[in-house]
């Protein structure tokens, strides 16, 4: 895909890689659990904005890698990703039906299968991650780790958890989800640029901005359509959080002024990159997580 594609298309073609990507990364039946390999497939497969995915290849494009290098990145994050979406849809969670416009794993396995196959992607996405022709694969590894655990994602859904039925101010807010979002986000950013030649320092510094203001901007995105989209069209249950008491940046501030957050906060992710070519991909990235519909 050449530079002077549109970003639609630019997107739809990485799409269709990263779904590729996946398929070859997950398990195929017959294997001895043949259960739990469709639910792992399931859970990853066919469906979800990749904006993850599309963050690493764009930072790819960034640092001069090739997509095919940043392919095992890119999909070591979606695979987390996917293990994070369906233990947050379990009944001791978020206790959600629907997700990308089908019933959720456990409505479709059963809680003990999904429980089962959120850990087998887990640990998929390490060995995808360590299997790669990357610079520093062990400090990738790492990287993804911190990312998702007891520093990052996980600690982000506890506090999520503690939360619900309690206020936050802005400064407890923006904590939650710069865990529980975008610290998998900041990841796919700093994977996919580790796949290709080291960059300069001030470039790191740049990237590392960029992703703390665009994970941001998707959450309170994804707050604005919780309560302005429909069900259909998000893909999974809309209203969920007002209908739990949970904190949000709606609940906070009002739906515009939320918004008009998400619109200043993309307008930083832009100025960090600001000025540098390679960033284009980043920067249409940062205006599309904001203008989403779902």
């Amino acid at each position: 895909m050449t530079g002077n594609a549109t970003f639609a298309d630019w997107a739809a073609a990485h799409r269709a890689r990263i779904e590729h990507a996946l398929e070859r990364a997950l398990p195929a039946a017959p294997s001895d659990a043949p259960r739990l390999v469709e639910a792992m497939r399931y859970a990853t497969l066919g469906g979800g904005k990749r904006v993850r995915a599309l963050l690493a290849y764009a930072a790819g494009e960034f640092a001069g890698a090739t997509p095919a290098d940043v392919d095992a990145a890119a999909a070591a994050v979606e695979l987390i990703h996917a293990y994070s979406l369906v233990h947050d849809d379990l009944p001791s969670m978020d206790d959600d039906t629907m997700r990308r416009g089908r019933p959720t794993c456990h409505v479709a396995f059963g809680e003990a299968t999904a429980l089962l196959a959120g850990d087998a992607l887990q640990s998929r996405a390490f060995e995808v991650l360590a299997g790669a022709r990357l610079r520093d694969a062990a400090g990738a590894c790492l990287l993804l780790a911190r990312a998702s655990g007891a520093a990052g994602m996980a600690a982000g859904q506890a506090i999520d958890l503690d939360a619900t039925g309690q206020a936050l101010d802005e400064r407890g807010l923006a904590t939650m989800h710069r865990l529980k979002t975008g610290a998998l986000i900041a990841a796919a950013v700093r994977l996919g640029a580790a796949s290709g030649p080291a960059l300069a320092s001030d470039d790191e510094r740049a990237l590392d901005a960029y992703a703390a203001s665009a994970g941001l901007a998707f959450q309170v995105i994804d707050d604005v359509l919780d309560v302005s989209a429909t069900s259909a069209a998000l893909g999974k249950t809309a209203g969920k959080d007002a209908a739990r008491s949970k904190p949000t940046y709606v609940s906070l501030l009002g739906v515009e002024a939320a918004r008009a957050k998400a619109y200043q906060l993309a307008g930083q992710a832009r100025l960090a990159l600001a000025a540098r070519p390679a960033a284009r991909r980043l920067l249409e990235i940062a205006d599309d997580i904001v203008r989403r519909t779902r």
